[in-house]
């Protein structure tokens, strides 16, 4: 049983961000830190799932969708049914298209909004840090996936921020923060396929951190724009395997220990409150 399981919710109604390649290394990066990672697929067209190898996601006995299932009628599971192990160190919770069909039946569930989370807290005791990978959308899972989150992390495209996308993204986040998770917050922005060649994207970036980083935190660590980071999911590895020299690999190392140095900073400021 792990001390504290810190949660975190990737998410962007917005798809090609990044997401799906986020929660891989990030996942690996804090895995190679000496944690102990969950990384749970949400999105039916399964593309973590797949990243990570499991290519032939039809074929899976077990997924997402199967679990959540067994949440909502209440039926006994144990705590690691259906987890795959990675060789990279991480762990997944594979998706399909079968968690399509979980969206449209969480309509008429008795808690819909908890049936993530009921279902997490019997798996995330045995975790340091679990990384869920949202649906481009805010339909029933991802909001099941904020209810059972401690933390957002928001992958955006360093040249493009829609102003209306985000004030929609965080009005979803703070509903469900008032409604549903009195502890959810945004743990950060992270700027993603950012191309340093070019002046706009400086530009862009440095706009973005003068206009949100009043209201909302933004990681340090910026995702570099690289062919490598789309070839990785052809071999079911991370970049980490892949290209580990290469200036995304190191970036998102970066932002694994930011985000282990932010969990650190979080619980010593909770300590020094509760004295």
């Amino acid at each position: 049983m792990r001390d504290k399981c810190i949660v975190y919710a990737i998410i962007n109604q917005k798809g090609g961000v990044g997401k799906s390649t986020t929660a891989v290394n990030l996942g690996v990066g804090l895995a190679r830190l000496g944690k102990k990672v969950l990384l749970v697929d949400a999105d039916p067209q399964g593309d973590l799932t797949c990243c990570l190898g499991w290519t032939d996601t039809d074929a899976l006995g077990v997924t997402l969708a199967t679990m959540l299932d067994k949440s909502m009628k209440d039926e006994p599971f144990k705590p690691s049914e259906g987890i795959l192990s990675h060789c990279e160190g991480v762990d997944l919770m594979p998706a399909n298209i079968e968690l399509s069909g979980t969206e449209m039946l969480l309509v008429t569930t008795m808690s819909r909004d908890r049936v993530m989370k009921d279902w997490l807290s019997k798996v995330k005791g045995a975790y340091d840090y679990v990384l869920i990978d949202c649906m481009p959308s805010l339909g029933m899972i991802t909001i099941n996936a904020l209810a059972a989150a401690d933390q957002a992390i928001i992958p955006v495209q360093s040249h493009y921020l829609p102003a209306k996308g985000m004030t929609q993204l965080v009005k979803t986040i703070n509903k469900v923060k008032r409604n549903l998770n009195p502890k959810l917050r945004i743990g950060g922005i992270l700027l993603t396929l950012v191309d340093s060649r070019t002046n706009i994207a400086k530009t862009m970036s440095a706009e973005i951190r003068a206009n949100y980083a009043s209201s909302m935190p933004i990681f340090k660590a910026e995702i570099p724009l690289a062919v490598s980071a789309a070839e990785t999911s052809m071999f079911g590895k991370s970049l980490f395997s892949y290209d580990k020299d290469s200036k995304v690999t190191q970036a998102y190392a970066a932002l694994a220990k930011e985000v282990i140095d932010n969990a650190k900073t979080r619980a010593k400021t909770k300590a020094t409150i509760s004295r």
